[in-house]
């Protein structure tokens, strides 16, 4: 277990990244702000703004078979998608597939993240550049933010080939635009989250930033550069994606 210090006591909104800053986190605010915005919260966003039921899930061999148990359809990485199957963390495939009631997305990052919060008990919300002022509105209209009921916003990041974290600007400045929306918080910024912001204040162009990313760009050579023009659409969704039961619904 952490110091005392590590979970930003004395702040209404707080940021770390990554599994650990979440369990850190997750152990003192009252709300968790998951942000993984190439693609898991993108993807989720999408997914529920459909009607469809995002059950996060960590491991993606195991999937199939989760699937199968819960009477749900288990998304497939994004080159792995087919005519037949082509549910994937593709948000933008996702956005034209069949429609499925349930849909399993395993990743590890996001996903991963998101599980194990809301296993942990706290409530869970997926957010991204297309939902950050929505997700913004709906902590405030909580009552989120004070120092008795501080938000936890968690940067999900990439991994190395390793396994490490690899923090990520889009991730920054997505995490960055939930917390421009409660930077007013009866309980202030901690420091932390105080410098997330300062990252997007400086941020002339928020689009060419995620494009330019090395994420950004890496789906973009791999084929999938639809995936980040609909990731870089802020504001354009109202959908504010709640974990309950281990499942996204809408909040």
């Amino acid at each position: 277990m952490g110091s005392a210090v590590h979970v930003q006591p004395g702040a209404g909104a707080r940021f770390d990244w990554g599994l650990a800053g979440a369990a850190e986190l997750g152990r003192v605010c009252a709300v968790l702000v998951v942000v993984d915005v190439l693609s898991f919260t993108t993807t989720v966003d999408v997914a529920v703004g459909r009607g469809i039921r995002a059950h996060p899930f960590p491991w993606s061999e195991q999937a199939p078979e989760y699937a199968r148990r819960i009477g749900a359809v288990a998304a497939v990485e994004r080159t792995r998608a087919t005519p037949e199957r082509p549910w994937s963390l593709s948000p933008s495939a996702l956005s034209t597939a069949p429609f499925v009631a349930d849909l399993v997305l395993p990743e590890p990052d996001g996903s991963a993240i998101s599980a194990a919060a809301g296993a942990a008990g706290r409530p869970v919300v997926a957010a991204c550049l297309r939902n950050a002022p929505a997700v913004g509105r709906w902590l405030h209209r909580e009552g989120y933010g004070s120092t008795d009921a501080p938000i936890g916003v968690i940067a999900a990041g990439e991994r190395w080939p390793d396994g490490s974290l690899r923090p990520s600007v889009e991730d920054q400045l997505g995490a960055a635009s939930v917390l421009d929306t409660v930077s007013e918080v009866p309980g202030g910024l901690s420091v932390e989250a105080a410098m997330a912001l300062a990252a997007l204040a400086s941020t002339p162009d928020l689009t060419a930033a995620v494009r330019g990313s090395v994420s950004g760009r890496e789906l973009a050579e791999l084929g999938f550069a639809g995936d980040v023009e609909i990731a870089v659409q802020f504001g354009v969704s109202t959908v504010v994606p709640l974990l309950r039961q281990g499942v996204f619904v809408p909040a």
